[in-house]
């Protein structure tokens, strides 16, 4: 049989995950890094990054037989609005200038001192609280958690400056190195 309109207009329930609707929070950057409590504000944008296993060919009389290899997770973007006295900027140049010092290389060594979680909240539309769903002080209950392991910059993206740029803010993205991420229980 095959499906209805109906059946998807069911099927689609809450309307839809919107993209729009995430936190991010950094809650323990490392010693010295200043992240302002605008940082879940600012952050335009964001990704649930690929995690990926890989197949090991292991030929068999000619044949190709297919084992699971390891997991691997790419790196994480996050777009910032730059604000006015560029703290979120200054914060993340400062987390790098910790990793790699600008004049001579030196820094961390110890991946502690440099690396911290972070975590991604994507909210529903509704205020409901559908099964096991967190509501929270916005009103908006949380469709999903992911947690971060490890992370550290290593890429802060150029902010084009120019003189035909009148009617927009300024952005930048910054990559992330991630050890792994998982999704965290509702119920936490």
């Amino acid at each position: 049989m095959a499906n209805t309109i109906q059946d998807f207009k069911s099927a689609l329930l809450g309307g839809g995950a919107r993209p729009n609707l995430f936190e991010v929070t950094i809650p323990n950057p490392p010693t010295g890094i200043n992240l302002t409590n605008n940082f879940p504000i600012l952050c335009k944008a964001a990704n649930l990054p690929a995690s990926n296993i890989a197949s090991i060919d292991v030929p068999f009389r000619g044949r190709i037989f297919k084992v699971a290899g390891d997991r691997t997770f790419d790196t994480w973007s996050i777009t910032i609005i730059n604000d006015q006295d560029f703290l979120i900027r200054d914060a993340m140049e400062a987390w790098m200038q910790k990793i790699g010092q600008y004049a001579d290389g030196s820094g961390d060594t110890n991946p502690n001192d440099y690396m911290c979680d972070a975590y991604v909240k994507h909210f529903k539309r509704s205020s409901s609280k559908v099964g096991k769903n967190i509501t929270t002080g916005n009103g908006l209950s949380t469709a999903a958690r992911y947690r971060f392991y490890d992370i550290f910059p290593t890429n802060i993206s150029a902010i084009d400056l120019s003189y035909d740029s009148t009617d927009t803010i300024e952005e930048f993205t910054v990559e992330f190195q991630v050890q792994y991420w998982n999704p965290i229980s509702k119920k936490e």
